[in-house]
């Protein structure tokens, strides 16, 4: 008995020797383990980074259409700035730096 004893024991260990090599292949080899961890953590990190531009944006957006609501002075200004608007008993003039047709460079 005491020689059937220390064998099974052996076996046991080397059977739990094996699993726990498996196992730990498998964690640092495998595409769900450690590699997959860290690309999951740099991809959630570009992921937060790219909402936080795109929170920064819309609240820019948010408050541009607050003002657009709110008040005639910001519309006038936008559609000075977007369309060319030109209000009654305004003059319009346009400067320009190039030479006339006739004029020498």
């Amino acid at each position: 008995m005491s020689r059937r004893r220390p064998l099974f024991l052996r076996i046991t260990l080397i059977v739990l020797g094996v699993c726990l090599i498996l196992l730990q292949a498998r964690l640092w080899v495998s595409a769900d383990g450690v590699a997959g961890m860290q690309r999951l953590a740099d991809r959630l990190e570009l992921q937060r980074t790219e909402n936080r531009e795109l929170a920064d944006r819309n609240e820019r957006l948010h408050a541009e259409v607050r003002d657009l609501k709110s008040g005639f002075s910001a519309l006038e200004e936008r559609a000075r700035a977007d369309l060319g608007l030109i209000a009654p008993n305004e003059t319009f003039y346009v400067v320009s730096d190039a030479p006339e047709a006739g004029e020498p460079r």
